[in-house]
């Protein structure tokens, strides 16, 4: 039997099975994600209406023994964007679906009653949708918690938060981690999409692979030949993410990108005591560490924390969120900002979203910079809903609009993450460029001596290699290069793939993605950076810059530039 694919109709309760077509044979992840939404998505349809389509797809090498290789996109128009979004998570739920032969799960429909909460069942037996009236409300480690009671321990889980059921535009969806206690920290966060997900009354999707082995190669033998070149590769390297992204912090300092106070500042003055060295330093007397949150990961970047008592509080406590949380309301330790990570976990929301929207409901003096506290009393009450909590769930826009403030740091609708465009303005362009609004994860460029005529090529290199490891599966962070993901996709399929082909096959994902954002509506007016980057200035003494590059160089990176070359082919994806 060939792959196949999942979609569940919620206007009629249904959940069928059907071929793999085989036009979509070599996308997965991002570019399939983005072929479904251009080909069965009305771009002009309400977000969190019946005519959105949510689209779960694990990358074309997900469930293989590709090292680092399991990641799932999750897609759909985003609510907060306004245009297509594709956001991934790692965990082991697209590693169990395509060890059962299923590319993805497409989710159509809405169900009559607003209020009935669903779940997908995925087994060897075949996929069944039930209604779960049990779970209405639950938070993401009650609700897996709860599960894991009529659930086996082979079992992998996709859900929401309660900001997702309450259709928060910042909300997330949730993959569960492949620890034994199945800890619900892997999240596809940015976009919104979670709150898709909540308009479709899908509380939770189960994928349980039973004894389902791993996928092979059709060339097994090269493919296999290749997972252990790269893991050889990597693992008698420097190992870059051995300590995940915590650490960057450092780096952020010193490039004037680690935002404080709602970016008004591009350093903080508490980085030392919000670095990741300090959460490392943590685990010889609290316990934690660092962990593979995937089976076949080799990289092992997720922190473990533990406070002070010895007890977990969250995984995989990143530099976006030690900076958006914590550097960008002025609160001043990783500890603090762990309590705020796991609330937002529990919720399901995006970090990134949360601390960009009270960042600026503090800097427009409606909460106090650094309090904590008041930080997570309102994310809290988001899972219940309240006038000030709704518009922090639904985002950074939401709460400029409610504060009045004029300091509203969004692209597209979505709040720019911690890498700013004023240092780092290749990242910029790629935040006005990209289908997916402000996401360093689109294309981020870390080169601040960039000039102006490099910007467009360089951010357009980017998206190139970003949306090829989207597609893949693989995980950003053991930073593969285009040259290796083709020579896997030509083992896994059996058949040579060449530069050129596989060049157009990221490149076509690209012109999906922006041509799905045109028929929404999108225009090269939308393609500029809020006021306050163009005019806030940051850096140090004599040296301070905005961001203020001219349109004709941001329209340029929608020009295909980039060649099939032996250099572009070995550059690897920036963490």
């Amino acid at each position: 039997m060939g792959d196949q694919m999942i979609r569940v109709d919620m206007t009629n309760q249904t959940a069928t099975v059907e071929d793999f077509p085989d036009k979509w044979k070599y996308l997965g992840g991002r570019a399939l994600s983005a072929r479904i939404l251009v080909e069965e998505c009305d771009a002009a349809c309400d977000p969190l209406g019946p005519d959105n389509i949510l689209v779960l797809a694990p990358g074309v090498l997900s469930g293989t023994a590709a090292p680092t290789s399991g990641r799932m996109s999750v897609g759909g128009k985003s609510p907060l964007t306004g245009g297509i979004k594709e956001a991934n998570a790692g965990g082991n739920p697209a590693q169990d679906m395509m060890k059962l032969g299923y590319r993805v799960i497409v989710v159509t429909g809405q169900p009559a009653d607003t209020e009935a909460r669903y779940a997908l069942d995925v087994t060897t037996d075949g996929v069944t949708l039930k209604e779960v009236p049990d779970c209405k409300g639950m938070w993401n480690y009650a609700l897996i918690d709860h599960l894991a009671q009529s659930y086996s321990a082979n079992a992998s889980f996709v859900s929401i938060g309660p900001a997702g059921e309450r259709q928060m535009k910042g909300a997330s969806v949730c993959c569960t981690d492949q620890d034994d206690v199945r800890r619900p920290a892997r999240h596809a966060a940015r976009g919104g999409l979670g709150a898709v997900m909540g308009s479709k009354g899908l509380k939770y999707v189960a994928v349980d692979a039973g004894k389902a082995g791993v996928r092979h190669g059709a060339d097994k033998k090269a493919f296999m030949q290749l997972c252990k070149g790269m893991s050889k590769t990597y693992l008698d390297g420097p190992q870059p993410m051995q300590y995940g992204t915590s650490p960057s912090v450092d780096m952020a300092q010193m490039l004037n990108t680690f935002p404080y106070k709602n970016r008004v500042e591009g350093q903080s003055p508490d980085a030392a005591t919000l670095t990741g060295t300090g959460i490392i330093a943590s685990f010889e007397e609290r316990g934690g560490g660092m962990h593979n949150c995937m089976t076949g990961c080799i990289v092992s970047c997720s922190n473990v924390v533990h406070d002070a008592d010895g007890n977990y509080k969250t995984s995989a406590l990143e530099f976006e969120t030690l900076t958006l949380l914590g550097a960008n309301c002025a609160v001043d330790t990783w500890d603090k900002v762990a309590a705020l990570d796991r609330l937002c976990d529990e919720v399901g929301l995006d970090t990134i979203e949360t601390g960009a929207a009270i960042g600026i409901l503090m800097d427009s003096g409606g909460m106090e910079w650094g309090d904590n506290v008041a930080m997570e009393k309102l994310i809290a009450e988001v899972a219940e809903g309240g006038d000030l909590a709704d518009a922090i769930g639904h985002g950074a826009d939401a709460t400029g609009e409610k504060t009045g403030h004029h300091r509203v740091p969004t692209v597209h609708g979505q709040a720019i993450p911690a890498w700013d465009p004023r240092p780092l303005k290749a990242t910029g362009v790629t935040y006005v460029t990209s289908a997916m609004g402000a996401d360093h994860t689109a294309g981020l460029v870390v080169n601040p001596g960039a000039t102006p005529d490099q910007l467009a090529r360089l951010s357009q290199e980017q998206q190139h290699i970003n949306a090829a490891i989207d597609a893949s599966g693989f995980c950003m962070f053991l930073m593969p290069n285009m040259e290796q993901i083709r020579e896997f996709y030509s083992a896994y399929f059996g058949e040579e793939i060449s530069r050129e082909q596989f060049l157009d096959l990221t490149w076509q994902c690209l012109q999906d993605e922006w041509d799905f954002n045109k028929q929404a509506g999108w225009t090269a007016a939308d393609d500029k950076m809020p006021e306050c980057m163009q005019t806030d200035a940051v850096g140090p003494e004599g040296a301070k810059v905005v961001f203020d590059i001219e349109d004709d160089v941001i329209q340029a990176t929608y020009e295909r530039m980039i060649e099939p070359t032996e250099e572009v082919f070995a550059k690897a994806g920036a963490a």
